[in-house]
């Protein structure tokens, strides 16, 4: 399961509880309820970290208030 965060970045989060800590160090297994993550759920948080930087890249490194012109004093 993926959750976005207010920033719009993917995290993941447990297919049974939707928990979103995981012990990496005991195979990928949810603190919670103690279900392992699968191949298919990493993989699906991959590909959404991916397509997350692409956007970040696309949009550059602006800073809100700054794409009006603000920082030139064009306000």
């Amino acid at each position: 399961m993926i959750f976005h965060n207010p920033s719009g970045a993917p995290e993941l989060a447990c297919d049974q509880c939707g928990c979103r800590w995981f012990d990496r160090t005991n195979n990928n297994c949810c603190y919670e309820c103690g279900s392992e993550v699968s191949a298919e759920s990493i993989a699906e948080f991959q590909r959404a970290l991916l397509d997350f930087s692409a956007r970040e890249t696309h949009r550059g490194d602006a800073i809100p208030g700054e794409a009006d012109g603000a920082r030139e004093g064009k306000q």
